[in-house]
């Protein structure tokens, strides 16, 4: 018998919040439902039917009119009996229901319980949990694309293809030590040639893990340089929205100002910085040091520098302070430059790539948009499998499984017994059966799960 939880399973937010979901999940669900919902006219409880009606307290108050959804197991997200509460928002009602469904029996949600269940009870592998989480904290177009491919199971499907190779490779091998009197030799070109598609197919998996992780976590990118280049015009290009004040006084900008963009699918957290120079006003200063701190937080930075004046010492000694200490990639802005001004000498060394801008113009933009993907080692994100993408977890469990293959390869060229290739079959069986869940560990789980939220 489980546990009847119940948790909110929207957000709640003061004052403007329509819509307010209270949800319920366990062997007593539909009890607790009977006993505090009081349905309109003569509706009968009905599994994936709406019904209309008020919540109702122990002591007859009514609480709000809302809408009853029951899902009778096994056809509810955890397998489970669940009852949805649907009630008017904010925070008064919805916490009142919250508490009522506690007071009758059940007990409040732990981080990703419902989803936790879903799993536990069969109805979805751990790929398709995770991207549960995924499609909720998406922060662009394609990462909510890679999430519902998740939810849909593409990933599992692979997975799982490529652990059913490692596992049917393993039996050949197993039958032979067992029967090796009533079977034909092993045939090691053709085991040869199921490992390097095993290789390959991990390989190509692998190789979604930087686009993923880009996706999933954005870049954050910090735009540098002396008063008066034309940092906040360029944010204001970029971002097509007057975010940055822009003057022809120095120091005008003296604290960051943030801007999310979309590139290709990657979110970049753009931060437009103080002026760095040698200030007196107190509060300037502060905005410099803000302005050094991001940069050296960044996972790029644009240093940008007026192209009327050309490269300056005082630009050398930005670029200085930029290149100490494991310094991110830096991408030289030589901007206004539909004016004329010197020759333009600037430094080679950890400069990935330079681009000419005229912010006021909006000209420039797509270039420094493309140095950038190229950068960060992302110029092609149309892969074949372009909503496949994995996660670190993933990652780390598919090099463990690739690396025993390996392993294998070195077994049949030194020849030895067929035991020993065994070992490493089953290692790689494994790790595979540690993304999809087949053969994870409850650490693992709480690890997974505890970043959920609640309601989840």
């Amino acid at each position: 018998m489980s546990e009847t939880i119940c948790a909110i399973a929207t957000a709640i937010v003061p004052q403007q919040g329509s819509v307010g979901i209270v949800r319920l999940s366990g062997d007593e669900a539909q009890a607790i439902a009977a006993r505090v919902f009081r349905a309109a006219g003569k509706q009968r409880f009905e599994s994936h039917r709406i019904h209309y009606g008020h919540f109702v307290a122990p002591d007859g108050t009514v609480i709000d009119e809302c809408l009853m959804l029951l899902m009778a197991a096994p056809r509810s997200f955890t397998r489970e009996d669940v009852v949805e509460f649907h009630c008017h928002g904010g925070i008064a009602v919805v916490q009142q229901i919250l508490r009522t469904c506690i007071e009758q029996g059940a007990r409040l949600a732990r981080r990703g319980e419902f989803t936790l269940r879903a799993f536990l009870n069969g109805r979805i592998d751990l790929t398709r949990a995770e991207a549960v989480a995924e499609l909720v904290a998406a922060r662009s177009p394609e990462a909510a694309q890679v999430a519902v491919a998740g939810l849909q199971g593409k990933l599992a499907q692979q997975v799982g293809t490529l652990r059913n190779r490692c596992l049917e490779l393993l039996a050949q091998i197993e039958a032979r030590l067992d029967f090796e009197d009533d079977l034909p030799p092993l045939d090691e070109g053709a085991i040869k040639a199921d490992l390097a598609i095993l290789h390959a197919g991990m390989r190509e998996l692998i190789a979604t893990a930087s686009r993923g992780e880009l996706l999933r976590t954005g870049l954050k990118v910090a735009i540098v340089g002396r008063p008066n280049v034309g940092k906040s015009s360029l944010l204001n290009a970029w971002s097509r929205v007057d975010r940055a004040i822009v003057t022809e006084l120095p120091g005008t900008t003296r604290d960051l100002v943030e801007s999310m963009l979309n590139l290709q699918g990657i979110p970049l957290q753009v931060l437009d910085t103080a002026g760095i120079r040698e200030a007196q006003d107190k509060v300037e200063q502060l905005g410099i040091e803000r302005s050094r701190s991001a940069a050296r937080t960044a996972d790029l930075v644009l240093l940008v520098i007026d192209r009327t004046e050309g490269w300056t010492c005082a630009d050398s000694e930005i670029f200085a302070q930029l290149r100490d200490q494991q310094p991110p990639p830096l991408i030289v802005v030589v901007n206004k430059s539909d004016l004329e001004g010197p020759p333009i000498h600037t430094p080679t060394r950890g400069v990935v790539a330079q681009v000419a801008t005229a912010a006021a113009w909006g000209q420039g933009i797509a270039e420094l948009e493309a140095a950038i993907l190229s950068a960060i080692g992302q110029q092609q994100l149309q892969l074949s499998n372009s909503d496949l993408a994995i996660n670190e977890r993933h990652h780390e469990a598919l090099v463990r499984a690739e690396a025993a293959l390996s392993r294998v390869d070195e077994t049949l060229v030194a020849g030895l017994p067929l035991d020993f290739w065994t070992i490493d079959l089953r290692t790689a069986a494994q790790a595979l059966g540690e993304i999809t869940g087949q053969t994870v560990t409850e650490a693992v789980l709480d690890r997974i799960f505890s970043k959920f939220c609640i309601g989840k």
